[in-house]
């Protein structure tokens, strides 16, 4: 190399330096500017005393807050601490969504002394691989709805409305419950084009505020309504009193996740928050909620429901006894059940905490209560909260639901990271966001097969929970399979805590009588 071509290097590498230099001053002079912007801005507002005493280093405090929620749980917490779902659970989660190899080496990270837990009683004599079934069928409306439904499925997708959900996760749902064989319950948003692309058995719920199914006045459409059952995927309609997130509040959809397309399914303004009644005012008691199953069962000609979180028990005695009054063509087809721990929707946290019954209360309270009446037959049960992993579902089985609905487990199976952002369209996995950009990463055939094997392996372990016990299927599981720790540690028969009761032998102390 010569010296002329060494020389011009020399003078290149000097201007970028030159030019590096002066990228980097120019920088320092706008960093300085921005903290002394940062401090005038600090020390003049009133509304933050960290910020206005401590002016720049302050905001800190802030950031650390939001960075914590990540920090803790991917170096701090424990497999078992978090919540409202641990790293356990999620790992089980995205390990049968992948499809992937579920078993662990050297033991179990579970302790065996926590109040509350549960343990199965194994069978010295487990059913054989020969001997096993697969879930028998359960028919909803029989006798009574004049297109009843019929489905072998124990475990199903939960109500998340188009617009808490995005597109690409709506159609991720659709195509992987068809392929699974389960229902997709549509939430309370309305019936979109991409709930039916995957071709699945589809639960039209119908919320407070009516949408999808209003009119111009926010009321019930009949007109509606038989345009929606006309399409033969939809297989039942469920009326939502209240949901697990916020019991006796309605939805709630900010307007910046109000889409033109979300607006146009939902019948609402584009872009406005989207908030429904805490109730439906068509009826204020249990004989107008029975008239109102009946009048939607009437002009659907599909079995109807009714969903709620429980909380007092009075009314739904009032609502046995008003059914055996009427008889028993007037009640519902399914009671859906959702456990008070919250939701995949946006909520208080006054609510969220503190209101309502949790599952493992009110699915006993609910089997047993329509059992005394004589309706246990008559009535499905379906019951949702927190159900996401194999045990679980088998528990609520071994309780007396007919059915498990799951709305965050199948969250997770799209990719959900639990990022908590469900409510602020920045999901960063684009379950919950409208975002393009955002949405790009889920990929709706992908994440449809990931749909499918969570189905399919929860399936698969329930019916390896029942087997264990020696049943040949998840619905053969009894109270008498299940053990509870107490509050000493030490497991306790689930029969003798919550006994199976005879029908018609009617508790007057549940009704707060002597």
């Amino acid at each position: 190399m010569d010296l002329q071509a060494v020389a011009a290097i020399y003078a290149f590498a000097v201007k970028v330096l030159q030019i590096f230099a002066m990228l980097f001053a120019f920088g320092l002079v706008v960093l300085v500017l921005y903290v002394v912007y940062l401090y005038l801005s600090d020390v003049s507002q009133t509304k933050q005393a960290i910020r206005r005493n401590f002016p720049v280093l302050g905001r800190f405090r802030y950031q650390f807050e939001h960075l914590g929620e990540f920090f803790r749980q991917y170096f701090f917490a424990l497999d078992r601490e978090e919540m409202p779902f641990n790293r356990a659970q999620r790992s089980w989660v995205y390990r049968a969504a992948k499809n992937v190899d579920s078993t662990l080496a050297f033991g179990s990270t579970r302790p065996l002394n926590q109040p509350g837990d549960i343990v199965f009683l194994n069978h010295p004599f487990p059913t054989l691989a020969k001997d096993a079934v697969p879930p028998r069928e359960v028919t909803v409306g029989e006798g009574v709805a004049r297109r009843p439904y019929t489905t072998r499925s124990i475990f199903n997708i939960s109500g998340m409305s188009f617009g808490a959900l995005s597109v690409p996760a709506v159609s991720a749902l659709s195509r992987g419950a068809a392929k699974a064989g389960i229902w997709l319950n549509t939430g309370e948003g309305g019936l979109s084009p991409h709930h039916l692309e995957g071709g699945c058995d589809i639960v039209f719920q119908i919320g407070t505020a009516k949408y999808g199914v209003r009119d111009e006045e926010g009321r019930l459409s009949d007109d509606k309504l038989r345009a929606v059952a006309a399409h033969e995927q939809v297989k039942m309609f469920e009326l939502k009193l209240s949901q697990g997130a916020k019991p006796g509040k309605g939805g709630i959809l900010p307007g910046i996740k109000v889409t033109p397309e979300i607006a146009h399914v939902r019948g609402i303004p584009v872009g406005m928050d989207s908030i429904s009644p805490n109730g439906h005012p068509e009826f204020r008691d249990v004989g107008g909620l029975l008239d109102m199953i009946g009048h939607i069962r009437e002009v659907t000609g599909k079995p109807t429901g009714f969903k709620c979180v429980i909380g007092n028990s009075d009314w739904l005695h009032e609502l046995c006894e008003t059914i055996q009054a009427r008889g028993p063509d007037s009640a519902p087809d399914f009671i859906t059940i959702d456990s008070a721990d919250g939701g995949s929707g946006a909520a208080p946290q006054s609510l969220m905490d503190y209101m309502g019954l949790p599952i493992n209360r009110s699915l006993p309270m609910v089997v047993d209560l329509i059992t005394q009446y004589g309706l246990r037959d008559r009535i499905k049960i379906i019951c949702a909260g927190k159900l996401l992993t194999p045990s679980m579902v088998a528990w609520a089985l071994a309780m007396g639901a007919d059915f498990v609905n799951c709305a965050r487990g199948f969250m997770f199976a799209l990719g959900c990271i639990q990022a908590m952002q469900c409510n602020k369209n920045t999901c960063p996995t684009g379950v919950t966001t409208h975002n393009p950009d955002l949405q790009q990463g889920l990929d709706p055939m992908d994440k449809a097969e990931r749909v499918y094997h969570y189905a399919h392996n929860m399936e698969h372990e329930v019916g390896m929970l029942a087997h264990s016990c020696g049943v040949p299927e998840p619905r053969l599981l009894r109270r008498a399979h299940v053990e509870v720790i107490n509050e000493r540690g030490t497991p306790v028969p689930l029969s003798d805590l919550v006994p199976e009761v005879p029908p018609k032998s009617l508790i007057a102390s549940d009704r707060g009588t002597q």
